[in-house]
């Protein structure tokens, strides 16, 4: 088709996500991607683009990796689905057994038997990784003495997902106030990198387990980087000290890995940084390869026991991809592929770039505040105009006229790129970067 045809389809038809439609439809020129390949996105007119943000922080390996390709045939060629409803495939019991032995505190022979991260439950997607830890935590507190235990701590600015119970735990007010009728009752407590640091946060925190006891059902954190939020980053400090309090009251710390894990803050996973094991994990994004929605939520033998007994115990939740043999098949691979391929390495040697370069442009170029980096990760903010505002936008023409696809978020411009992007393919992104925020800068 030609490139005006398929753009008049999607203008007539497809409602996009995060978009104001009417001004998409009226005033953008979209990026109508034909193929993609490592770290690149090459439109239909054959331009080819950098992609500065992992497709929405999935592609950890890039496009369209030829081992997580060959794992997609291969599987596709004996069983390409198969509900997991009480019967169960090769690729969901080995991934299960592979995520079982990286998992945090895994390498630990002193961890109790209860603690460790020993069972996992599939499911689509981010968000329904996260629904699934809440239900877990909600359901085991009402069957195993303390059904009063119904609230959630979270943070300022967290996001969680898009259901309902994920929109509940959120705290970008912008994704969760018209659904307010909607959602059940949290506390939220200020985020550890707002302004007052982790320990003001922290106060917070430890307050309300005190106080409520007997009602929070758990505490959930984005560990040392909430997306969403900015790219906010925080002092894995306020992990440890979490953990601590939550041990205090005995109850849960759900730990949403679903951005950080698999190596994107420069550990395996961000609680890592903390030394600290949770309760619940939840994973997606790089746990699919990019390539298809794959979820899972990892969970101790403690709360796993919790639903042991009668068949009214168990947990009643599911969905009809949950744990597919092409998805748990492609996840094994990118498993195998970060071993076989030294991805953590590469992270430890490209992370200082990033951090580097995002202190340049802020100390060198007018307007700019607040550079942080953690992994390969690289943010900082054009004034402090929040989600809706429009100086990241012009920043991402800049940088689509020098080949990079660069989505902003309001103010806020930042990179979260393959982790196994080469270090020329990498500097081209940083240098471009730069380039475009001082061509917005100087006029």
């Amino acid at each position: 088709m030609k490139r005006a045809d398929i753009v008049g389809l999607d203008k007539a038809h497809v409602w996009h996500p995060y978009t104001a439609m009417e001004a998409y439809i009226a005033e953008t020129d979209p990026l109508v991607v034909a193929r993609s390949e490592g770290p690149y996105l090459h439109d239909v007119d054959g331009t080819r683009y950098l992609d500065a943000n992992g497709s929405w922080w999935v592609s950890t390996l890039g496009h369209r990796h030829p081992r997580l390709l060959r794992a997609l045939a291969e599987q596709a060629a004996t069983l390409p689905h198969v509900s997991l409803a009480g019967i169960t495939h090769e690729p969901a019991a080995l991934l299960a057994s592979e995520l079982a032995a990286i998992a945090p505190g895994s390498d630990r022979p002193d961890l109790p038997a209860s603690e460790r991260l020993a069972r996992v439950f599939y499911s689509d997607n981010g968000s329904t990784a996260v629904e699934v830890a809440i239900k877990m935590a909600a359901q085991y507190w009402a069957q195993n003495g303390h059904p009063r235990r119904t609230r959630f701590i979270t943070l300022s600015g967290a996001f969680h997902g898009e259901t309902m119970g994920a929109t509940s735990v959120g705290g970008v007010p912008l994704f969760r106030e018209v659904f307010g009728p909607l959602l059940f009752d949290v506390v939220h407590a200020p985020s550890p990198a707002e302004e007052g640091g982790w320990a003001r946060a922290f106060e917070q925190v430890q307050a309300a387990l005190r106080a409520h006891p007997d009602e929070i059902a758990g505490v959930i954190l984005e560990p040392v980087l909430q997306g969403a939020a900015g790219m906010l980053m925080y002092s894995p400090d306020f992990v440890r000290a979490v953990r601590e309090a939550t041990r205090e009251v005995d109850t849960f710390l759900i730990a949403d890995e679903v951005f950080t894990g698999l190596g994107r803050t420069g550990a395996r996973f961000a609680v890592d940084l903390a030394g600290v094991v949770p309760d619940m994990l939840c994973l997606a994004k790089a746990l699919s390869g990019g390539i298809l929605p794959f979820g899972a939520t990892l969970a101790t033998e403690r709360v796993f026991s919790g639903f042991l007994g009668p068949s009214s115990r168990a947990l009643y939740y599911g969905h009809s991809y949950c744990g597919n043999p092409l998805g748990a098949a492609i996840a094994r691979e990118v498993l195998a592929v970060y071993r076989d391929e030294d991805v953590m390495g590469q992270v430890a040697r490209k992370a200082p770039l990033v951090k580097a370069a995002f202190e340049r442009m802020a100390a060198t170029i007018p307007g700019l505040v607040r550079p942080r980096a953690v992994g390969m990760v690289g943010a900082l903010d054009l004034g402090g105009g929040g989600y809706l505002a429009r100086g990241g936008w012009r920043v991402y023409e800049a940088a689509r006229r020098r080949g990079l696809y660069l989505r902003p978020m309001g103010d806020t411009v930042y990179i979260a790129p393959a982790l196994n992007i080469s270090e020329e393919a990498l500097e081209e992104l940083l240098s471009g970067v730069e380039a475009s925020l001082r061509e917005v800068a100087s006029g």
